[in-house]
């Protein structure tokens, strides 16, 4: 396969394949231990809001007044929230990947992810983001989310190129498998090496 004809663009997940998950699962549990906090009861009220705050209609603030501070606490919103962001960490050899391939090629390259404003606004400028990827298709930016087939038809839009012409990357199977059913190429990045291995099969090596 000829990837300078067949591959016009990568779109790419961020958390999972540039960094960490940041405010997931296991953050949260640090969060609770850290902060004193329920886990269950924390866990749950992340559950019930976090979604609208993916989609870009609550701020962090808002977020974190329906979770912890619907009660008065023994530390601020700006040591939760520094917390929080203090989470991610980086995976720098897909970043260089990704950066050495989009040069090579010329490929467009845009993330479609789900995130909170700040947080994913945090995330681009601490981790330098934006120096390899041209659109940020976030979740908080258009109000759609990660599997609604909206993003991801926003996304092609965006760039300005049909499914054929362009690959998927996330860690998430069904957010891999809803792509592709757009007719989008698609790798479920487990590892480096794995999604090395993908990409050079599509002509990118």
């Amino acid at each position: 396969m000829s990837a300078t004809f067949s591959i016009k663009a990568l779109f790419l997940d961020i958390g999972g394949v540039f960094l960490t998950n940041g405010w997931d699962r296991a953050a949260r549990k640090r969060a609770a231990e850290k902060f004193n906090l329920d886990y269950e009861q924390l866990n749950e009220r992340h559950h019930l809001t976090f979604d609208t705050y993916e989609s870009g209609k609550l701020s962090l603030d808002e977020y974190l007044e329906r979770i912890v501070f619907y009660e008065d606490r023994p530390y601020s919103r700006q040591e939760f929230t520094q917390f929080i962001m203090d989470q991610t960490g980086p995976f720098p050899d897909m970043m260089a990947m990704v950066t050495e391939l989009k040069h090579r090629y010329k490929l467009k390259s845009i993330a479609v992810n789900n995130e909170g404003r700040e947080i994913n606004a945090y995330r681009i400028q601490q981790f330098g983001l934006d120096k390899f990827i041209d659109t940020f298709v976030s979740s908080c930016f258009v109000h759609f989310r990660k599997p609604d087939h909206d993003i991801f038809r926003l996304a092609l839009d965006v760039a300005q190129v049909a499914p054929e012409h362009s690959i998927y990357i996330d860690d998430r199977a069904m957010f891999v498998r809803e792509a592709g059913s757009l007719g989008m190429h698609c790798i479920h990045h487990t590892s480096y090496a794995t999604t090395r291995q993908a990409l050079a099969n599509f002509g990118l090596v």
